[in-house]
């Protein structure tokens, strides 16, 4: 998934909570109740094998399966079981809304940061900032020019707050090009910023 830097990246800077779970891990391997490797593999596991790609695939097939998108858009939570299975809490509240030429949607979460973690795997380090999560609400369209998401001043733009309860998935709009394209084919132009209605596709024939 194409991943971004942008001014609400703190990435080189840890805040207090991140800090106080490196001090947590450290002294957990110190004394032998977990392992750096066995953390490692949880992360791997996220990033490589739940997560984006799962819903990359989802997206993929709402985009070729006009069935497959009703059922996605009426209950996401269920929709998205045929491909994550161990989907636990996180999709059992999911919702999808459906971008068109008419209306972005944007995801956010204002109090923390609820994103669902076992369609999307782990959330970007801008998603958890307090700029982008205040900002998002105050001014979506400025954030957006901020992506390089740069929309007519026509369409609308909605802003989802995802909250512990429900967590949100954005279905983007197919690109154009892509008629007879296999689920496969698709799901490569699926980011994870497009998931979240700050990016969008990839175009056809853009560098992976």
């Amino acid at each position: 998934m194409a991943e971004h830097d942008h001014d609400y990246d703190e990435s080189s800077h840890l805040s207090e909570v991140e800090l106080r779970v490196r001090a947590l891990e450290t002294i957990l391997v110190e004394k032998g109740y977990i392992e750096s490797a066995a953390l490692d593999r949880i992360v791997e596991l996220y990033e490589t094998k739940i997560g984006p790609h799962i819903g990359a695939q989802v997206i993929a097939k709402a985009w070729s399966d006009s069935r497959f998108r009703q059922a996605l858009l009426e209950d996401a939570s269920k929709a998205v079981t045929i491909f994550a299975p161990q989907v636990g809490n996180v999709g059992e509240h999911l919702i999808a809304v459906e971008n068109t030429p008419q209306v972005h949607n944007m995801i956010v979460c204002t109090l923390c940061s609820c994103y669902p973690t076992d369609v999307l795997g782990l959330p970007p380090t801008w998603y958890k900032s307090a700029p982008y999560r205040s900002r998002a609400v105050i001014d979506p369209r400025g954030v957006l020019a901020d992506f390089g998401v740069k929309l007519p001043t026509t369409t609308d733009i909605r802003v989802w707050d995802s909250t512990a309860e429900t967590r949100f998935l954005v279905l983007p709009m197919r690109p154009e090009g892509t008629e007879g394209w296999s689920e496969q084919q698709l799901a490569e132009l699926v980011t994870r910023d497009s998931m979240i209605g700050t990016g969008f596709p990839k175009a056809p024939g853009a560098p992976s």
